[in-house]
């Protein structure tokens, strides 16, 4: 372990990353356990991917506009399609998020088998390349998050169906790029377990408080221990989730001396 040779420049650009990727998954992470749709996120990132793969294709320029607008439309398309399967068969919603998920996987596979790259590319978007953000990657993020952000405050539990999922691709669009596939879908669903046996007014707090030690400790270690980051800051993610699941305080309802 080196601690001294960590480079905050480098790690700074990639929390600030993590902090904008929090604060659109949080609240929406605690509607998605709510609806019980939880791997939505997973679906719609690896659908965005699959938009990065298809522009790939056309040797657009990584990171650029082009791209960015791909992987949104490929993502609202997703959003949609899975607005109509709820709608139409709301009884099978998660099989037909799971099912779309590996849809999605698989054509990126099919994609990029003859790419001497598609190895490097699929790992890209699956593990993401947060150690390498830069500020001016944040600035298309940052306004997604603020609109996000301010729809949810707005209308809050008046937001339509259509319109949740289409508020959900839009944000992980502009996640997905950032952080990769698996960071996307931990931001938003295991801090929202770390809080969810707290207090409801709590919660998100807690939720919140996981997510920026998360990711803070996973980039501290990637960088002292030289592993990859997004999976550290996973596991970050998890360990104090965990740590603040245990510590949320008993539930009345099943303390004998709360009875009678």
């Amino acid at each position: 372990m080196s601690w001294s040779e960590i480079d905050l420049a480098i790690l700074l650009p990639a929390f600030a990353a993590g902090v904008l990727v929090l604060a659109t998954h949080v609240p929406l992470g605690a509607q998605v356990l709510k609806k019980g749709i939880v791997f939505i996120d997973l679906a719609i990132a690896q659908i965005a991917g699959l938009g990065v793969i298809v522009a790939g294709m056309f040797e657009l320029a990584p990171g650029g506009w082009q791209v960015q607008l791909a992987a949104a439309i490929a993502a609202c398309l997703g959003a949609l399609l899975l607005t109509w399967t709820e709608k139409k068969w709301p009884e099978v919603q998660e099989a037909q998020i799971g099912v779309l998920f590996v849809l999605a996987a698989t054509a990126g596979i099919l994609l990029l088998a003859k790419n001497p790259h598609g190895g490097e590319h699929l790992r890209d978007l699956l593990a993401g390349q947060i150690l390498w953000v830069s500020y001016a990657q944040l600035a298309l993020p940052l306004l997604v998050t603020l609109v996000a952000l301010a729809v949810l405050r707005i209308l809050r539990e008046r937001l339509s169906r259509v319109g949740f999922y289409l508020l959900f691709a839009l944000v992980v669009t502009a996640s997905v790029q950032l952080v990769g596939v698996y960071l996307v879908f931990a931001t938003l669903i295991v801090p929202a377990l770390g809080a969810r046996k707290h207090p409801e007014r709590r919660r998100l707090a807690v939720a919140y408080g996981v997510g920026v030690a998360g990711y803070a400790a996973g980039l501290l270690l990637s960088a002292a221990l030289d592993l990859p980051t997004g999976a550290m800051v996973v596991w970050c993610l998890a360990a104090l989730a965990a740590a603040a699941q245990a510590a949320a305080p008993a539930s009345r309802q099943s303390d004998p001396l709360s009875r009678g």
